[in-house]
């Protein structure tokens, strides 16, 4: 089998790839494995099980489920709910582990399994082999009678997350108003009470999921209503989630998008004018604009770097005992709340430091200049030798060096198809879109894959 786990588990369309028969058999191969510390002391693991309103998440919810309690595990069924929730909620239960089952920002055919570790962790690449192995190799277990799990209805599950995102909240939102786009997704019901409970008076698009319109045309990946609605309502600011929630994008009072990078900047400030922002860092990936960098230089705050993808934001972090850290795409990950990036606790946080400042949230994201990014996809080359051929590095430095300190140059392989990216800043998008094409020009040329 080839490697099955993609960078956020396991994902394809809904009854296709992602069937009813590999539901139950990934539920069945991790219980052994994520289980094992509850077997072995002789009782019933624990699971919470969420998922995204997608319609087939309901088959492969129930299947998942059967898996699990078939194999001896007991379920708590925390229903509709962010991915966030259901990591916070294997933590506060102390359960074993957890399932999500999301395709996130994916349409609404796509679908995804997401298996959470004690505490409400990502999975540990070991991890997901042992699952593998077990999947390939390992016959389920099959207890019976008393030993088999129970299905229970985790029925105040809501109620603990959104107490949890207000007792992180550093100071109350009266007096604000706040354009929530949930995206028809897992935050549509969470959400909305959250900001509520905190003060805010709440406008609220993209909450009425029928299970086919999640992400569709609205959430973090579609701004356009957002940004109307901010301004139609003369709103403070607005928040945009993902479908499941893990992310956040925002909106200034003019309408106006604050990215990842920029709320990362935003809430790198107040943590440390709190003094939690632990080694005055924060962690990035390699992706995020170079005028973020400039910017945290200039108020005192290291950068750490990390590849692209939250599981590596969130080892940098841990490596380093960090409190902040995250993605230009707006998974933000507060260490202090949360194990996982956490759309909602993101927005909240982003609210609270408007409310508290007095500052229009246009006024606060300027602590950044996001510098023009040019990113040329190049296909069909052989993207292990872009690190080490000659006439591409020579392509880099002559780049780099055009660019002086003024930009950046970043050669970046895909991890799953035959594509190198290529990504150019510099102070105008002129410069960017000429030294990025160039230099996909010489990927191009001297990484061709032959027949």
């Amino acid at each position: 089998m080839s490697r099955l786990f993609g960078t956020d588990g396991v994902r394809g369309l809904a009854n296709e790839t992602l069937t009813v028969e590999l539901s139950v058999q990934l539920a069945q191969a991790a219980a052994p494995v994520l289980g094992a510390e509850a077997f072995e002391a002789g009782r019933r693991p624990v699971a919470v099980v969420a998922r995204d309103p997608r319609i087939s998440g309901q088959f492969i919810g129930a299947a998942v489920q059967a898996g699990l309690a078939s194999s001896g595990v007991d379920v708590y069924d925390a229903g509709v709910l962010p991915t966030p929730a259901a990591a916070f909620l294997v933590g506060d239960l102390d359960a074993d582990f957890g399932v999500m089952i999301s395709a996130s920002h994916n349409p609404a055919p796509d679908n995804g399994i997401k298996f959470l570790a004690r505490g409400g962790e990502k999975l540990t690449d070991a991890q997901e082999d042992a699952i593998i192995q077990h999947l390939e190799s390992e016959r389920p277990l099959r207890p019976t009678g008393a030993d088999v799990g129970r299905i229970r209805v985790f029925s105040d599950a809501e109620d603990r997350y959104v107490l949890h995102l207000l007792q992180a909240l550093p100071h109350r939102l009266d007096g604000l108003t706040v354009v929530l786009d949930c995206a028809h997704g897992a935050a549509a019901g969470c959400s909305p009470e959250a900001f509520r409970d905190a003060g805010a008076e709440v406008v609220v698009i993209g909450a009425d999921p029928d299970g086919l319109n999640i992400n569709d045309g609205c959430g973090s990946t579609h701004l356009e209503k957002l940004q109307a609605a901010v301004r139609e309502h003369g709103a403070d600011l607005g928040i945009a989630h993902d479908g499941d929630a893990d992310r956040c994008l925002a909106v200034d009072e003019r309408g106006e998008v604050v990215d990842g990078d920029q709320i990362m900047g935003i809430m790198a400030l107040a943590l440390k004018d709190r003094g939690a922002l632990r080694e005055d860092t924060l962690v990035v990936t390699v992706m995020s604009n170079l005028g973020l960098k400039l910017a945290m230089e200039r108020e005192g705050v290291n950068l750490v770097e990390t590849q692209v993808g939250d599981r590596y934001v969130l080892a940098g972090m841990k490596l380093g005992d960090y409190s902040l850290g995250g993605e230009q795409s707006g998974h933000v990950i507060f260490a202090d709340h949360a194990t996982t990036g956490d759309g909602v606790l993101t927005g909240l946080q982003i609210a609270s430091r408007v409310a508290a400042t007095g500052r229009p949230l246009s006024e606060l994201a300027g602590v950044m200049t996001r510098l023009p990014q040019v990113l040329v996809n190049v296909r069909g080359v052989d993207k292990g030798r872009a690190g080490e051929d000659a006439a591409v590095q020579t392509a880099v430095r002559e780049a780099e060096d055009r660019l002086g300190g003024t930009g950046r140059v970043l050669l970046r392989p895909s991890g799953t198809e035959p594509v190198v990216r290529v990504m150019v800043e510099a102070p105008d998008e002129a410069t960017a879109g000429r030294e990025a094409e160039a230099l996909a020009e010489v990927v191009r040329r001297e990484l061709a894959l032959h027949d």
